[in-house]
């Protein structure tokens, strides 16, 4: 099983990769699609950073043929950030269908389908990871997007259901057998959400099924960039998709690009520089809302950060930016942080 894994990673190396007549350099490293995260200005941010295609707020296919404006706006897609994916996601073969077809017009390099969203509003109804209990209707709906749409249509999914139904494996090859591009696999079950730990064994298992010929993309804990070297050398994966992981640290594709292309660590840049990134996602998020509703989107990436975790006795502090009402005062905070707490 090693010799195989190895053949399959140095191949890849070699060849890096493609989707459709897109092609990537070795080991690429793929932004997830995360609903109220990767608006525009979060994707060219991690664009900026390295990370080598990026994929929209998925997009409900019955809200955008009824032309909903929020959900309408999330097809805007500007050159600096292709290739880009728009993401869609529903349970109605019609319906995506014509989704596509209206995502299609917006220029995009790819169509994703959506059928791992574990939330209850999406897969309690049936769409999303709700899909992995109705393969013939997820077949279904698949062929009808890549049948209905000149560009290349990819398909991200999870291992299965729950524990006893990891289908993954077979259904890879059922969705291949659809026409799809490329597979992105998130290693957990829908009845996991976002618990417990990745598993990334049938996701190599997948990979190296020798029936298997599209790419096949790797999600699920990657946080770290000795992490995401692991899950190349380890599974053979073609790419590498970047989650949670991101939240609040678009620096992360930097540090996993330096590891996987020199074998060591980035140097640390100075605090101050990670503080100046944060800020600029704030006057970013800002700019593209207004300042009360764009500070409130911007908390969740404040939480997230990797950046103030392990700084003792930080909580009030951290309690006080996810209070913070205005940009003054946000970054009022902001800057007491490395002198109250002798950061450099």
């Amino acid at each position: 099983m090693w010799d195989k894994k190895r053949k399959f990673a140095l191949l890849r190396q070699v060849k890096g990769m493609k989707i459709g007549n897109i092609e990537f350099k070795k080991c690429p490293l793929f932004l997830a699609p995360m609903e109220d995260v990767t608006d525009p200005s979060f994707r060219l941010m991690c664009k900026r950073f390295g990370a080598d295609m990026v994929y929209t707020e998925f997009v409900s296919s019955d809200a955008l043929i009824r032309n909903v404006g929020k959900t309408v706006q999330k097809l805007q897609v500007s050159e600096d950030e292709r290739p880009v994916a728009i993401q869609i996601y529903g349970r109605e073969t019609d319906a995506m269908v014509e989704a596509a077809k209206i995502c299609e017009e917006a220029s995009p390099d790819i169509i994703d389908i959506n059928f791992g969203c574990p939330v209850k509003k999406v897969a309690g109804k049936g769409a999303g990871a709700g899909m992995l209990r109705n393969i013939p209707q997820m077949l279904t709906i698949t062929k009808a997007v890549v049948n209905a749409v000149k560009l290349p249509v990819t398909v991200k999914t999870r291992l299965g259901w729950d524990n006893d139904s990891k289908v993954i494996v077979s259904l890879a090859e059922q969705l291949q057998d659809c026409g799809i591009a490329a597979l992105s696999i998130h290693g957990r079950t829908r009845s996991q959400m976002y618990t417990g730990e990745a598993d990334w064994t049938l996701i190599g298992e997948v990979k190296n099924n020798p029936r298997m010929v599209i790419p096949i993309i790797g999600n699920g804990d990657v946080t770290t960039a000795a992490g995401c070297k692991k899950m190349f050398d380890l599974y053979g994966v073609d790419a590498v998709m970047v989650g949670r992981g991101a939240i609040g640290c678009p620096w992360v594709f930097e540090e996993m690009r330096y590891y996987l292309d020199n074998g060591v660590e980035l140097e640390r840049h100075p605090f101050n520089w990670y503080m100046d990134i944060l800020k600029q996602q704030v006057l970013q998020s800002v700019e593209r809302l207004d300042e009360r509703r764009g500070i409130l989107h911007i908390r969740r990436h404040i939480a997230a950060s990797p950046l103030f975790k392990g700084i003792p006795d930080f909580k009030s502090m951290r309690v006080a930016m996810l209070r913070a009402e205005n940009v003054k005062d946000l970054f009022d905070l902001f800057d007491c942080v490395p002198r109250q707490f002798g950061l450099n």
